[in-house]
């Protein structure tokens, strides 16, 4: 085996071990369905929206509360009187959400992911 072929093995071996770390790290956080998160909203449940401003304009949860992802960490005390409850983070995908899920749980919250973000979320009633 030649020195390129070990650069490329390692490389490659890097990727994987980034791959599964975050499978594990995301796998660490409830990940709920439209459906789950609706009974868990009901429970008491908190649905954190985490998208832009604009793009809460266009359409978002009722009653959710809007922190974009990258605002987090500066408003987190805004987040204090939700410490007894689950606070379920959505964006459009369900990506944002789970970096701000993990987020908020590194920072001692009970927090989820909605699965399929905002586009997964039915508004009939």
């Amino acid at each position: 085996m030649n020195s390129e072929q070990i650069t490329l093995y390692v490389i490659l071996g890097i990727f994987v071990l980034i791959y599964l770390r975050k499978v594990l790290v995301t796998r660490s956080l409830n990940n709920y369905s439209a459906a789950e998160a609706k009974q868990r909203v009901k429970s008491g449940s908190i649905m954190l929206d985490v998208r832009t401003a604009a793009e809460r304009k266009a359409v978002s949860i009722p009653s959710s509360v809007h922190i974009p992802v990258h605002e987090i960490s500066s408003r987190i005390k805004e987040l204090e009187k939700f410490r007894g409850k689950e606070i379920i983070c959505y964006c459009a995908s369900g990506s944002r959400s789970v970096s701000a899920a993990l987020k908020l749980k590194k920072a001692g919250f009970t927090a989820g992911n909605l699965k399929g973000g905002i586009s997964s979320w039915n508004f009939s009633k």
